[in-house]
């Protein structure tokens, strides 16, 4: 099992990777597909099911899929064209993808919210269609939205290439138990032996370029946050928070009378500039998703510009040590909230935030694994119920949670030597479980929890 540091990391825009993103690189994947075909086609129609139906609006499902049937794509995304884009789109109703022919598609008529029919293979499904000249549908495929930005064909979904079929790599570690005794014999950290995979698949350059570009988008996510205020669009009428308390916390800096869990509102104030930016439709990275994008980024600032000792030098091996554990959640449950939960989201990047720092602090791959299992047990069985579908309420001050119990899931690791009661392997098959066993209406549907019980106007 092998998931690269760029596969759970994703550089791409809000608010959802599984409702935005996924949809996007969908179409782009189905563009493909067209260009490749024998057919002449001549006009594009789509339609939502499950989750990416009931959640579509809310999470701009709708204008993902239409921005990637036009040609484009969440890592080299460009608002000011999307928005001449869909200007044009309104006037014409056709569109000319890269390397295809002008295509009618009506966002009106052509794209479906389907609330009826969930297809069988993961609760985000989605469905795009290449029709001729009279209208008949001459090419179809089934994607599934399966998290993080992840996508797959119905074919691929069904002949597992969920999992990794690349060359083998020097440390293949697929549970917990495997990652410790590996580093047991080798002498290696995570970090060291998530670094040799990394290094065997990409190169040197790849990883060390990559690492720095992921951290600065994560950075400068973060400062635009802190500085930006105003309603967040959706029609909630949220106010973004973050800016002003930071500027609170900055006018408080160097009085002597700072109460001690202040540091608790610096690791939420990170957190909570991401999400904003994201329920904004700004450029985030997957940590491992979207609506969970706060909590890594927000733990990584509070060790630089909080933890003494702490250097930029470290920086990568945090971002390699969680996205070892980011990969064992992936592949043994989920870290899509339509499929588990918000424990899959918010849960999981807590867990991978917490061995980040444990692993930059001088944790050893014990106390990493221990830290992992302490923030994602905390989070079991937490639901995903956006308000109005919106990644909003209760997400984005969720990530702020999370980002403190992160912290304090590694700390509590760091003070013991590793051993513990409840192993990390064991957590995740619960979050697996308790996923499945959870009502569909808290995943991600807006059917219940606080998306019912709260007024959305």
């Amino acid at each position: 099992m092998f998931l690269s540091i760029f596969d759970m990391f994703k550089v791409g825009i809000g608010p959802s990777s599984s409702h935005t993103m996924g949809p996007m690189v969908a179409a782009a994947r189905f563009l493909d597909m067209m260009r490749a075909a024998p057919f002449e086609c001549a006009g594009l129609r789509a339609s939502l099911h499950g989750s990416l139906a009931f959640t579509g609006v809310g999470h701009a499902t709708d204008r993902a899929t239409i921005l990637g049937l036009g040609g484009f794509e969440p890592d080299t995304y460009d608002d000011a064209k999307a928005e001449a884009f869909l200007e044009e789109l309104s006037h014409t109703n056709r569109m000319q993808p890269p390397g295809l022919p002008e295509l009618a598609f009506d966002p009106q008529n052509d794209l479906l919210f389907d609330y009826d029919h969930t297809l069988p293979g993961h609760a985000n499904g989605m469905m795009l269609m290449a029709t001729d000249a009279q209208g008949d549908v001459i090419l179809q495929q089934v994607f599934y939205s399966i998290g993080g930005g992840f996508v797959l064909t119905e074919e691929e979904l069904a002949a597992g290439k969920a999992t990794d079929d690349g060359a083998p790599v020097p440390y293949p570690f697929k549970s917990a138990v495997e990652m410790l005794e590996m580093a047991r014999t080798s002498g290696k950290t995570i970090a060291q032996m998530k670094r040799a995979n990394e290094i065997s698949r990409g190169g040197v350059a790849n990883l060390t370029d990559g690492s720095k570009r992921l951290w600065q988008v994560m950075n400068d996510c973060i400062n635009r946050g802190l500085e930006r205020d105003g309603i967040l669009p959706g029609g909630l009428n949220v106010r973004r928070r973050a800016k002003g308390i930071y500027d609170a916390l900055m006018a408080e800096r160097g009085m002597n009378l700072t109460a001690p869990h202040t540091i608790n509102d610096w690791m939420s104030v990170y957190a909570m500039a991401v999400n904003e930016e994201n329920a904004a439709g700004g450029q985030v990275v997957t940590a491992p998703t979207n609506g969970a994008a706060g909590v890594l980024p927000a733990v990584l600032r509070y060790y630089l510009d909080h933890v003494p000792g702490a250097s930029e030098t470290h920086i990568e091996d945090f971002l390699l040590t969680a996205a070892a554990i980011g990969g064992l959640v992936k592949f043994n449950a989920s870290i899509s909230g339509a499929e588990a939960g918000c424990q899959a989201e918010v849960g999981s990047a807590a867990s991978m935030a917490a061995a980040g720092l444990c692993a930059v602090m001088g944790g050893t791959p014990k106390q990493v694994e221990n830290a992992a299992e302490i923030a994602l047990e905390h989070h079991l069985g937490m639901t995903c119920d956006p308000v109005k579908g919106l990644v909003q309420v209760p997400c984005i001050e969720r990530n702020g949670l999370g980002a403190i119990k992160a912290v304090s899931a590694a700390s509590l690791a760091l003070r013991g030597d590793g051993e513990h009661f409840v192993p990390l392997d064991a957590v995740i098959e619960t979050m697996r479980q308790t996923g499945h066993d959870m009502h569909e209406k808290y995943k991600e549907t807006s059917l219940g929890g606080l998306a019912v019980n709260v007024p959305n106007c």
